[in-house]
């Protein structure tokens, strides 16, 4: 009975300790401390109930026995009776429920880690606010034109109406258009000279805020990766192996620059396994180059 008792009193603290976990997270907006407490009391409850059950409660000893003549004696068949006692087994069916529920709440319990992952991403890590049509401006929401840049000068930018944007912030720069050296089909996307490519470096997602126009290259401050600006900013130099993705931008009936899409290749650090990506505004779905370990892959 003392073994029985215990054996409820655990699983019983078991469950109390998991749902005020459940409490806890749901209802109060989850505390650290006091999660992991309850969480440890529950393990605890459980494991506690289980050594003594297997000690306590759990009779099989080994016996050998010389075979007896039959019927069997009059004290082997009490003895028999007195294990079929059906308080006993009722006792005995009412733990094996009670261990089932503290399973159950425990498991519920251990679910919670799970519903703070947050959504699943989907296709954000290929896109940005950029989209066709959509006004180039500065970081108080003017609009910007292509006479407003000085030659050889960087300024930031982002689409209008997300101004701090984190994924659309991006470097215009202008240089004289017959340096450019931009790859196939990018031709059109520089008007005057304008050249625009994502802030975020490829490399560890530091923000690209350095341009020395005497060689027309951006530079990450954190881990020295360098850009070509001319040649469509691949890099030249340190540890990013992927250019900066470059916006497309034309200039509007009005004069002020105006995107033409959104990127063409995710922005940002290069995540595990890129091999292709939904058709984005103003662009054609194509391939990516496979970036594992930060090395490119054939694309």
């Amino acid at each position: 009975m003392r073994g029985e008792r215990a054996v409820t009193a655990a699983l019983i603290a078991s469950v109390l300790a998991s749902i005020g976990l459940l409490v806890v997270y749901v209802f109060v907006g989850g505390n650290a401390q006091a999660e992991g407490l309850l969480l440890g009391l529950a393990l605890g409850g459980m494991g506690v109930a289980i050594v003594i059950w297997a000690v306590a409660l759990i009779d099989a000893p080994v016996e050998t026995e010389a075979r007896h003549p039959m019927p069997s004696p009059g004290e082997t068949r009490r003895s028999a009776r007195d294990a079929l006692d059906a308080d006993r087994i009722g006792r005995r069916t009412f733990l094996v429920r009670l261990l089932a529920g503290a399973a159950g709440f425990l498991g519920a319990a251990l679910l919670l880690p799970a519903f703070s992952l947050g959504p699943a991403p989907g296709n954000a890590l290929f896109q940005t606010p950029w989209r066709r049509g959509v006004r180039v401006v500065d970081e108080t929401g003017k609009p910007i034109r292509p006479g407003d840049v000085a030659v050889d000068t960087v300024r930031t930018v982002f689409p209008a109406g997300h101004v701090g944007s984190a994924d659309g912030q991006t470097l215009l720069i202008r240089v004289p258009p017959e340096l450019l050296t931009l790859p196939d089909g990018r031709g059109g996307w520089a008007p005057s000279g304008c050249v625009a490519y994502s802030k975020i470096c490829t490399h560890a997602g530091c923000p690209v805020g350095l341009y020395r126009a005497r060689d027309h290259s951006l530079l990450c401050p954190c881990h020295q990766s360098t850009f070509d600006v001319l040649r469509g900013a691949v890099p030249t130099f340190g540890p990013a192996a992927r250019p900066l993705p470059q916006l497309p931008m034309e200039v509007a009936p009005d004069g002020y620059l105006v995107a033409t899409g959104d990127f063409p290749e995710p922005v940002g650090p290069s995540f595990w396994n890129v091999t292709h990506r939904e058709g984005k505004a103003g662009s054609t779905p194509s391939a990516l180059p496979s970036v594992r370990g930060g090395e490119p892959g054939p694309s």
